[in-house]
């Protein structure tokens, strides 16, 4: 647990007397137990960025957040890769083809180089896999949209490599509302998504209630038989109305049955004003598209969809976001759950760079191991953090499956 507030700032300014070397010594310290521990980060959106444009991730990637080069200087062992598909990929019915295009690409990328990285389908197999300096790729969806209706294709998934389930992104679908959607279609989950649910727990698959409306997340925990996860959820005490982060109420429920709360690294999420205007970015838009909708059934003129995110984004400039944000979620989380039930979900690759200061990249976990270890976080608590709680729930999960 954090040392005392006085304690904290006694070694920060003594610290900060000793000199430069005394931050030297304190980052390679950081270094040395990112290297030693097992980190787990359970959302990185590369496999999209792969569909969409091919870089070798094997080799150093310049214009990505995740390489295999930068993942072995960060201390990185365990990458959840985001299989992620749109609120429109799913209106098109293109969902379900995208996620296995983003699966293969996984594929392809672990075949291009068996000796830096590999699937991972089970935590009883890290220890194994990682030997030798792999970095280890389990997959989640972000999005139940490929499932469609049909509860068949959650083992098909199942078998390709998926270990968790975003049960909605952006907007709702046939399974739960999502925390960005003005109108609730279903009000929490949908009854297909209660079967859904029934069948992640009856294969070992995690359920995740990132991005999910608040009703929906309180049905999805209350019903599985196993600890949920949220895999990249910030919390909402620093960003009041922003339902995209998890409230306290529904955090301490995740908790009280086992979970964890994952906290991501981008700006949107960790830093007030950014959180308040993504929000109204999301509301700006679904209002924009319900006009084009009403003017494309009339025959008028749509509005440019292009032109309205561009003027968004020149109008609401991200604003810079210290690491020190990052580190106030974790320890909110600690306070308000314990130090069993918080992990790391970073978000790389999805946010558009929009990240805190120190964490721009998979190299960068020991500036965060770093700023645990100055605000009093033993290191048996800051393996914790880094990977073992989520490590914990997913063998929980696996052990709670029923098929065989």
């Amino acid at each position: 647990m954090p040392l005392p507030a006085r304690l904290v700032l006694a070694l920060v300014l003594a610290s900060a007397l000793s000199g430069v070397h005394a931050d030297d010594d304190a980052l390679a310290r950081a270094r040395a137990l990112a290297r030693d521990a097992v980190i787990v980060d359970t959302h990185i959106d590369a496999p999209g960025m792969l569909a969409h444009a091919w870089a070798d991730l094997g080799e150093a990637a310049p214009d990505r957040e995740f390489d295999w080069p930068r993942a072995r200087e960060g201390g990185l062992d365990v990458a959840f890769m985001s299989i992620y598909t749109s609120a429109r990929e799913d209106r098109e019915g293109k969902a379900r083809q995208s996620a296995h295009a983003q699966i293969d690409a996984v594929e392809a990328l672990v075949h291009r180089h068996p000796d830096r990285f590999a699937i991972l389908t089970s935590p009883r197999d890290v220890e194994r896999l990682r030997a030798g300096g792999r970095v280890l790729l389990p997959m989640g969806m972000e999005n139940a949209a490929p499932i469609g209706d049909d509860l068949s294709l959650v083992r098909v998934f199942f078998d390709r490599g998926i270990r968790y389930i975003t049960l909605a992104h952006s907007a709702a679908n046939r399974v739960a509302d999502s925390s960005y959607g003005v109108e609730r279609r279903w009000n929490g989950l949908s009854p297909f998504g209660r079967e859904l649910v029934a069948e992640m727990n009856r294969l070992g698959i995690m359920v995740d209630v990132s991005h999910v409306s608040d009703a929906a997340a309180a049905e999805a925990i209350a019903l599985s038989r196993v600890p949920v996860i949220a895999s990249h959820s910030a919390f909402r005490h620093f960003t009041p109305g922003f339902e995209r982060n998890i409230s306290d109420e529904l955090a301490k429920a995740i908790a009280a049955r086992g979970g964890v709360v994952q906290v991501p690294f981008g700006t949107a999420f960790v830093n007030p004003q950014a959180a308040s205007d993504l929000q109204a970015k999301y509301r700006a838009r679904a209002a924009l598209d319900a006009r084009n909708a009403a003017a494309a059934a009339e025959g008028r003129a749509l509005e440019d969809a292009r032109a309205f995110e561009e003027a968004w984004d020149r109008d609401h400039p991200t604003p810079r976001t210290p690491l020190s944000a990052v580190l106030d979620q974790i320890d909110h989380g600690v306070r308000l759950l314990g130090i069993d039930h918080v992990g790391l979900g970073s978000d790389f690759d999805g946010v558009g760079g929009e990240l805190a200061d120190g964490l721009r990249s998979v190299a960068d976990f020991p500036n965060l191991v770093a700023g645990l270890q100055a605000r009093g976080y033993s290191d048996a608590d800051i393996r914790k953090i880094l990977g073992g709680n989520l490590l914990r729930v997913w063998a929980e999960v696996e052990a709670g499956a029923t098929a065989r």
